[in-house]
């Protein structure tokens, strides 16, 4: 095996491959990228077990004098391919299992890894598949992946419900403490499709999706689903088993709403959060609306002090007056992943679920539990 590429263009490549790259794991063979070398093209694949990437490199700086496939160590290849001086590196196999890696004054041998040991991947795409718009596609997995669950307690709550109805397409996230539901409109009708797909699986492919006008193609199996994107080839296990009946959570009448500045709310939350009786995660944070429809945001540690933070409502206050505490964390996370520069929170009432939604963010809407207080 022997050919030449320009680095920046191998490294580019690498690095998106790198996402998938697995770092602690018992199988060695999993720390490595193989490289399948073809007449007219190069094939990048890494693996994690629970996302895989393959990678098609076609470049007119590639010239290819013999193929071949080889596994080398992944950390180490990036890291001598990002230092490289030079524009072209030129690599070569040796016959005592060592990849040759020529550039400028540089002259680098790396061992290479046991290529059999390397495990059978297929990212063989499905002649039915659904087509997304990659900006589409972001802003979904942007707006319900950060509500999926890190305790794996409970697997099934670590993933997204992802649902398919005729040209529908809905996205599902919640904790049990909150939740956050997106829906898309698809350009055709599809077969109807029920599937959870890991939170840090989209949560990698969100880093890897550029902000372009392509389109995703996302081929569903039984356990498995691949999202086709350009050159790339990300492909995730599915989470198996049935995902909470959420429909039944989001209340259907509100008897106060409350529309808001974002960015004044948000603000508000986040300063008040910060003498919270409790730290971190748990920081629980009260609004209160008073007879004169101001709203205050507030909260009190014994030991630090107290934070008051007055918010006027953007428009006029439906319903009583209320008083509400919650987690600042979800409320924060849940404001964050709008677009719309107003929300409108909706309240059912003081330890009943309240739902945030935006304007300009047509079909989406974010849930939160309220916390009791002492």
């Amino acid at each position: 095996m022997r050919f030449e590429i320009n680095k920046d263009k191998l490294l580019y490549q690498l690095i998106v491959a790198q996402r998938a790259l697995s770092h602690k794991t018992p199988n060695p063979a999993l720390q490595g990228i193989k490289l399948d070398v073809l007449e007219s093209h190069i094939v990048l694949t890494t693996s994690n077990s629970d996302i895989s990437i393959q990678i098609i490199l076609e470049d007119t700086s590639l010239s290819v004098e013999s193929v071949g496939s080889v596994l080398i160590p992944g950390k180490y290849f990036i890291e001598i391919i990002r230092k490289l001086d030079g524009q072209t590196v030129t690599f070569s196999q040796l016959e005592d299992n060592l990849l040759r890696i020529e550039a400028d004054h540089s002259d680098i041998t790396l061992n290479l890894l046991e290529f059999d040991d390397y495990p059978n991947l297929v990212f063989k795409p499905k002649e039915d598949f659904i087509q997304i718009n990659v900006r589409t596609l972001k802003t979904m997995i942007r707006q319900t992946a950060f509500a999926t669950s890190n305790i794996e307690n409970r697997p099934i709550l670590t993933g997204v419900n992802f649902k398919i109805e005729g040209n529908q397409l809905t996205g599902i996230a919640t904790d049990s403490y909150r939740l956050s539901q997106k829906t898309i409109a698809l350009e055709n009708d599809y077969e109807a499709m029920n599937v959870i797909i890991p939170g840090k699986s989209l949560e990698e492919l969100l880093k890897i999706l550029e902000n372009n006008q392509a389109m995703v193609e996302v081929h569903f199996d039984q356990s498995r689903v691949l999202f086709k994107y350009n050159n790339v080839f990300f492909l995730s296990r599915l989470l198996e088993g049935n995902y909470p009946e959420t429909s039944k959570l989001i209340p259907k009448e509100f008897p106060v709403r409350v529309k808001f500045n974002k960015e004044q709310l948000l603000t508000a939350i986040e300063r008040a959060s910060l003498l919270s009786s409790r730290d971190g995660n748990n920081a629980i944070v009260k609004l209160t609306m008073r007879q004169d429809d101001v709203v205050e945001i507030s909260s009190n540690s014994p030991e630090i002090g107290r934070v008051l933070e007055i918010v006027y409502p953007v428009d006029e206050v439906v319903g009583s007056p209320i008083k509400i505490a919650f987690s600042s964390k979800y409320f924060i996370d849940a404001l964050k992943v709008f677009n719309s520069s107003e929300v409108t929170v909706n309240f059912t009432g003081e330890i009943r679920p309240f739902i945030i939604q935006g304007e300009y963010d047509e079909d989406m809407l974010q849930l939160i539990l309220p916390m009791k207080t002492d």
